[in-house]
């Protein structure tokens, strides 16, 4: 795959409709918009309006990059079924991008990448010899290392800034993964959901 190749990340994992367009180290277009919810409606003309101002087209691309949490359940399923859907519509392979491999990106090691989870909870994720990621109390976690992410000043520790915004690194990522074969995109759940199911129908995810 060519190092130019086209590659669209979007994340709505949080409290947030984002999306880039990237062509190698080369961040064509972005934005993010702040919402607690409607990220189900805003996604699409989101992606529309990000590939119109990179001067692309559906069928420019490479590939698509999705972040696949943890985080708001309802949120990851949006952005993953909407990537397994532009995947088969457009033949391009959807490959998913965790928040830790995002807020870790261009940082350096060691490394731990700690995201709120609400409720005096933490996701950790430390990139080291044990890498596997996890759902902590806050009085639980230990840090060595530098730490970023939402959930580092809770520790009362000093974050790294991330050296790009989330949905850039999440297309950069996905563009550096395509020269290997990539399982389907899956949301990444380290807890399980205390709210009760909706009568409505939430999106359809293809098996």
């Amino acid at each position: 795959m060519p190092s130019d190749a086209l590659v669209l990340g979007f994340d709505t994992s949080a409290a947030h409709c984002a999306a880039a367009l990237v062509s190698g180290d080369r961040v064509l277009a972005q934005a993010q918009e702040d919402m607690a919810k409607g990220q189900a409606e805003r996604l699409m003309p989101l992606l529309e309006e990000v590939l119109a101002q990179g001067g692309a087209a559906w069928s420019d691309l490479a590939a698509i990059g999705v972040g696949i949490g943890p985080g708001n359940f309802t949120g990851i399923r949006i952005s993953v079924a909407a990537a397994r859907g532009l995947s088969l519509g457009l033949g391009v392979p959807a490959i998913g991008v965790s928040v830790f491999d995002a807020r870790a990106h261009g940082l350096p090691r060691p490394l731990s990448v700690v995201e709120d989870a609400k409720r005096g909870m933490v996701y950790v994720q430390s990139f080291g010899p044990d890498s596997a990621p996890s759902l902590s109390a806050l009085e639980d976690v230990v840090i060595s290392g530098h730490v970023t992410g939402t959930g580092a000043v809770l520790l009362g520790s000093l974050p790294l800034a991330p050296v790009m915004p989330l949905a850039v690194a999440i297309a950069q990522i996905a563009g550096n993964r395509l020269a290997t074969p990539q399982p389907r995109p899956a949301p990444l759940y380290l807890r399980a959901p205390d709210a009760a199911p909706s009568n409505d129908l939430g999106p359809v995810m293809l098996s």
